[in-house]
């Protein structure tokens, strides 16, 4: 059987009673890479929680809104920072129970921030305004530079460009997390478990925009990123 992988959903940011009905969405992006890469992406709107730990071989925690500053004890910085308070609480929770269970993760962007968070961690709330580096712009192909023996490394090389589409970057390293990749300020772009037993693969920017009808000739192919962490999920899940 193919691996099952659960993808975090963004939402609307509606839900109290003077707004519209919550509705609960996902880029088609990360289940078509998902599937490309021979895996069954599974959708999770916020329920559920156990059942998708349970039967679920693997978590992608995907982009969206800005996390929440009080989860590292902060205050919200300014009004660039866009926050959905269901939708942390629900993620958090789905995290934890796929990190009780040993389950591989695959975190981007935001879930990359967020999971980073979870674990100790915190953010750089606006990139602009704390750091002077613009990173958030869709035509954005700025250099990575991959730390030796990283995932990121073996698949591609040293240095590659990737795309840019944040305004927050991890600023501590959360608790068994290594930095595998930054971009030229210094920026961390991915990371992975320290632990060997635990798969955790993450990156700041969005290779699931760089593969399929999206990507363009301008940074590598990430469809053989998604593949190696399907065949890594399959190890991992015994099949």
């Amino acid at each position: 059987m193919k691996p099952l992988i659960a993808i975090s959903c963004t939402t609307n940011c509606a839900g109290l009673s003077d707004q519209p009905a919550r509705m609960i969405e996902n880029p088609i992006a990360y289940s078509n890479a998902i599937a490309a890469a021979g895996g069954v992406p599974i959708l999770t709107p916020e329920c559920c929680v156990g059942e998708y730990a349970e039967m679920c071989d693997a978590l992608l925690l995907s982009g969206g809104h800005d996390v929440d500053p009080t989860w590292y004890g902060e205050d919200v910085l300014n009004d660039t920072v866009h926050i959905d308070l269901s939708r942390d609480a629900y993620e958090i929770e789905l995290t934890k129970a796929f990190l009780r269970k040993g389950k591989p993760i695959l975190a981007i962007c935001r879930g990359f921030q967020l999971l980073n968070v979870l674990l100790g961690g915190d953010l750089y709330q606006d990139v602009l305004a704390q750091m002077g580096f613009v990173h958030m712009n869709r035509d954005i192909r700025h250099p990575f530079y991959a730390e030796e023996g990283s995932v990121l490394e073996r698949l591609y090389g040293e240095v590659f460009r990737v795309n840019s589409t944040h305004h927050q970057a991890i600023r501590r390293l959360g608790k068994g997390l290594k930095a595998t990749g930054h971009s030229v300020e210094g920026i961390i772009e991915s990371y992975e478990s320290e632990n060997p037993s635990q798969l955790i693969w993450g990156t700041q920017f969005h290779p699931e925009r760089l593969t399929g009808a999206q990507w363009d000739d301008r940074t590598p192919d990430f469809g053989s990123y998604f593949s190696a962490f399907i065949e890594a999920v399959s190890r991992a899940s015994g099949e």
